[in-house]
């Protein structure tokens, strides 16, 4: 499973449909969504600021984040931002990786 980080940003509908059921129904309503896609949800917070709520789930894989980021986005309530997330070992494993890339502008070698 593939870690994703997704930044959510109510319209005034959104907005509206969160005054009106509370946040504790918003979040049910994500649960379901996510296990809908065969996914798991690892935390969600409201926040003060540039989003409005932070989530972390754990999806099969890009395809089904990007169907979920369509579902939300298309709904109209709120502005979905999808950010995968690596975890430390992936990291390690992309850095020993080695690649042939020349930066435009340099001579090649």
């Amino acid at each position: 499973m593939a870690k994703f980080l997704w930044q959510v940003s109510y319209t005034t509908q959104g907005a509206q449909g969160l005054q009106k059921d509370g946040g504790s129904a918003r979040r049910a309503a994500v649960q379901r969504l996510v296990e809908q896609a065969g996914g798991k949800l690892e935390s969600f917070y409201f926040a003060l600021g540039e989003a409005d709520v932070y989530v972390i789930a754990d999806l099969p894989d890009a395809k089904t984040a990007t169907a979920v980021s369509l579902a939300v986005n298309a709904a109209g309530a709120a502005r979905l931002r999808t950010v995968l997330l690596v975890t430390p070992e992936e990291m390690d494993a992309a850095a020993r990786q080695t690649l042939d890339y020349r930066a435009p502008g340099t001579a090649s070698k």
